[in-house]
Formats: structure tokens, sequence, C-alpha cells
């Protein structure tokens, strides 16, 4: 089954040999077991199911990335919805922030389609790798910073592995501090909306986007527009 969702996540067909690198690190993240609370916590969801959802059998594992191996835009979230990623094995899958989130990505070219239900629905990403700063879903969404911190290595590899990405749109707070920790940027730079922070040493730039979950998109705190504009700038920032 793992082999299977890797081969998706890393759209391969061909694989080139950051592909193939990819890969190996996705086989590996989807066999961690380095957070105890963590691994209890996505294994019961995964036995104990959401009602609407019985008649599934859920991933219950870390979430690897999905994407183009030749990413120039890598989008970090907080960690996967219990029945959401943890559900289905793949990241921003099955759940309303998916369905915002990929949807902005399909209207602003990153993505072949709108949708993203469940690994092996055909969705493809151009340019773009999507990925979560903590890989396992957190009791009541909120990681520790000592499960983040053991987690982000994960996240440093990846990107050593996608050498073309010149732009990290941070999903919330907690990816965007997640990414200042990665790239050694202090002080801390205030989040917000479209705020910007170049990295150190010619590393990304990161940009700040609120995280398309239902208490932003229902309220309008984050609308389609704001969305679509951070996929705008990114896209204009790796390619001038």
């Amino acid at each position: 089954m793992v082999a299977v969702a890797v081969h998706e996540r890393a759209q391969a067909e061909g694989l080139s040999a950051a592909g193939a690198g990819l890969g190996e690190l996705e086989v590996r993240i989807a066999a961690c077991r380095a957070c105890p609370r963590l691994v209890e916590w996505r294994e019961r969801v995964a036995r104990e199911k959401r009602a609407a959802f019985a008649h599934e059998e859920y991933w219950g594992r870390p979430i690897p990335g999905f994407g183009d191996p030749e990413a120039r835009v890598y989008v970090l979230g907080l960690a996967p919805a219990a029945h959401g990623g943890n559900r289905t094995g793949r990241v921003f899958t099955g759940d309303r922030s998916a369905d915002f989130l990929y949807a902005s990505m399909h209207r602003t070219g990153f993505a072949n389609q709108a949708t993203s239900i469940h690994r092996g629905d055909g969705l493809r990403l151009t340019g773009a790798w999507v990925t979560a700063a903590v890989r396992c879903a957190p009791p009541a969404n909120k990681p520790t910073p000592a499960e983040r911190d053991r987690c982000l290595p994960y996240a440093r590899e990846e990107l050593e592995l996608l050498p073309g990405v010149g732009v990290v749109v941070c999903l919330g707070k907690f990816a965007w501090d997640a990414a200042a920790r990665l790239h050694a940027i202090r002080p801390l730079p205030r989040f917000g909306h479209g705020v910007e922070h170049e990295a150190p040493g010619g590393g990304p730039v990161l940009l700040g986007c609120f995280h398309p979950s239902q208490q932003n998109t229902f309220t309008g705190k984050l609308t389609e527009a704001m969305m679509d504009a951070v996929f705008h700038r990114a896209r204009w920032l790796t390619t001038t």
C-alpha cells in the first residue's frame, strides 16, 4: 500500500533522481513512530473512524508530501486532518480545507483539477509541492513544539530534494513559524496574510497565507480571491 502511495505522490512515471530520493523519503516518513502521543491518536482515529467513513480503510500513518519533483512553490500546512489526510493518506485530501486549497491551485494553474478526494483521483500538481510541518494528525489539531521539531527534519530533507523551490507558501502562523525555524530566521518575522520574508543566504521567500480552515473560509477571513492572490504572487516570484 505504501509503495503504491509513494508512486502516486511522486507523479512517478520516469522518476528523476530527485523524484527517486523523494520516494525513498516518503517510505521513511510513512513508517515513522517518533511521537508516541501522535502515534496513539492517529491509530485510534483510524480504528474508531467517523460514521460517514465507517466503510473505508483509514491510512492511519504519517502523511508524506505530494506534488511535482520540479516544484518551484512549496506549500506548507500545519498537520493532516484526523478524517482528511489521516483517512485518505494524502495531504490536504478529503476535507473542506482541501476543497478550498486545491480549487485555488487549480484556478492559478498549479493543479490539473479543483478537487482532492482520495489517492488515485487523478490529481496532479505542476510546479508545486504540498506538505505539512507535522506529518501525523494531532489531537485537537494542536501538535506540541517538541512534536513539530521532531518532524521538521523531514521538511528539510524534502527541500534539499526540491532545489527549484523559490517560495514557501505558509498556510497559517504555525506553518510560518515552522518555515522560519527551518531557515534559521531570527528574530521570528511577524505572520500575516500576504506578508513576505526572504530567507537568509539566498533562501526561498516565505509567503504568508491564512489557513484554509472552515473557521477562516466560512467567516470570510480568507476568501477565494485572497488565496488566489497568494498563488499568483508565488508564481510571479518564481518566474521573474
